[in-house]
């Protein structure tokens, strides 16, 4: 019998937005795992230092590499310095993303586009950059959606509805790509909140998934792992939200 993880022993990942919150849980897991791990930031530089030491520490290997993905360019870039820096590339996970709280009345121009560029255009733009050394490895994509993919949250219009964007991205190139690159996403839902959300708050979250808790962030990385491993899955959502999006069609 394989051992967990023994798939990834060696393989490289690009992780997206890996200096804090679920894209650095993600890299350590993934390093856990034995992965050599392109850590990506914007300005989260000390982070994803940590991040990086905790992949070493894993038994995993690491480099940093900061982009604005918000650039298209600079996407694209990112990739190519990535399979440089790695010698190729086996899994890309886009995880780095917006999340703008913003009424609908204040949605402009600038606040719609903003969430599309960086949640949808961006990881498109990574994605396709990567693909030859994708291909040349029949490596495999993992996109960070969300549950408010299928129930929407309030006052997060631009946001929920890139998050829908997203999700059809990875399915229509789940098709375009296959058999040499698989394509998946995984949808979290209560894990990570904001910072700041009042104890009383977090209850009233934990309270609507039927499991009664929120999710923690090690969930969200061990199915990412699961799906670099997975040969036969492709076009799949794996979604982590102790059953809220269930509860919700009651």
């Amino acid at each position: 019998m394989t051992e967990p993880g023994a798939r990834l022993r060696g393989r490289r990942a690009l992780v997206t937005g890996a200096g804090t919150r679920l894209g650095a849980a993600i890299a350590r897991e993934l390093g856990a795992r034995g992965m050599r791990v392109a850590v990506h930031h914007r300005a989260s530089a000390e982070g994803a230092r940590e991040t990086c030491a905790a992949v070493r520490a894993a038994g995993g290997e690491a480099v940093a590499l900061v982009a604005d993905l918000s650039d298209r360019d600079q996407a694209r870039d990112l990739a190519r310095r990535a399979i440089e820096a790695l010698g190729g590339l086996d899994l890309l996970v886009a995880s780095a993303g917006s999340f703008e709280r913003i009424g609908v009345e204040e949605v402009d121009d600038a606040a719609f586009d903003r969430s599309m560029a960086l949640n949808v255009a961006s990881p498109f733009a990574l994605a396709r950059a990567a693909l030859p050394a994708l291909r040349a490895a029949r490596g495999s994509i993992v996109f960070l959606t969300c549950s408010s993919a299928t129930v929407p949250f309030r006052h997060y219009l631009p946001y929920v509805v890139s998050k829908g964007a997203v999700r059809q991205l990875a399915r229509t190139l789940a098709l375009e790509l296959a058999p040499e690159v698989r394509v998946n996403a995984v949808a979290p839902g209560a894990v990570l909140p904001p910072a700041g959300l009042a104890s009383e708050a977090l209850e009233r979250i934990a309270a609507r998934a039927p499991l009664g808790r929120l999710g923690d962030a090690r969930e969200v990385a061990r199915a990412v792992a699961w799906l670099a491993e997975s040969e036969f899955v492709t076009g799949h959502e794996v979604v982590i939200d102790g059953g809220r999006t269930v509860a919700a069609l009651e």
